[in-house]
């Protein structure tokens, strides 16, 4: 007479087998899942307190690049007389013109380049305002920021245009500049987003 005993005992070691496999998996599964969850949760948290938000809104609203000896501002008022240029009817090196923008941003903006007509020019903290058209102030291929008539200048050391804030970009050229030409105006941050205008030389928008 045959024993079956042992077999009905293997058979039955191999019937739980899969059982406590998908036990483990169920298991392993629940473990990562929480793990996951609680390290997102503060990571997402921690996101909330600390980040920064970095869209910006730079509108370019108008300008003023006619030739004479003091030009408008944003605020629709004249600058320091004699800081534009000698009053002829060409636009010459170490003459001026001004960009109006307005930042439209929840928080500060630095221009890290800015361009115009093909020149890169260079923010300068003018300390002592921004003088006459052919003083030292603001040398040739140089700009600042005018935040209010006739001579109130940016007193930082980068050109950063706070959240709300509308100012004039005063530019002194380093070269002439045909009248009636359109020349790009561009401003590079320095989180590296552009914003674009068309400048007609000779003539004042906005």
């Amino acid at each position: 007479m045959t024993n079956l005993t042992p077999k009905e005992h293997l058979t039955n070691r191999r019937a739980v087998a899969p059982v406590i496999a998908t036990l483990l998996m169920v298991a392993i599964a629940v473990v990562g899942g929480t793990i996951i969850f609680v390290f997102s949760q503060g990571f997402f948290s921690s996101s909330q307190i600390s980040g920064t938000p970095t869209i910006e809104a730079v509108k370019i609203l108008g300008y003023d690049a006619r030739a004479v000896s003091e030009l408008q501002a944003h605020n629709g008022n004249p600058m320091l007389a004699g800081s534009a240029g000698d009053g002829n009817p060409n636009v010459q090196a170490d003459e001026r013109v001004a960009v109006y923008v307005t930042n439209d941003s929840v928080q500060p903006v630095v221009i890290g380049t800015l361009r115009f007509a093909g020149y890169e020019y260079d923010y300068i903290q003018a300390t002592g305002g921004m003088g006459l058209y052919n003083s030292a102030n603001i040398p040739q291929g140089n700009y600042t920021v005018l935040l209010n008539t006739p001579d109130a200048v940016l007193q930082e050391g980068a050109a950063e245009i706070a959240p709300g804030q509308t100012a004039t970009i005063l530019m002194d050229l380093p070269q002439d500049l045909r009248s009636g030409r359109s020349a790009q105006f561009n401003i590079q941050t320095t989180n590296g987003n552009q914003f674009v205008g068309t400048v007609q030389v000779g003539q004042q928008s906005g």
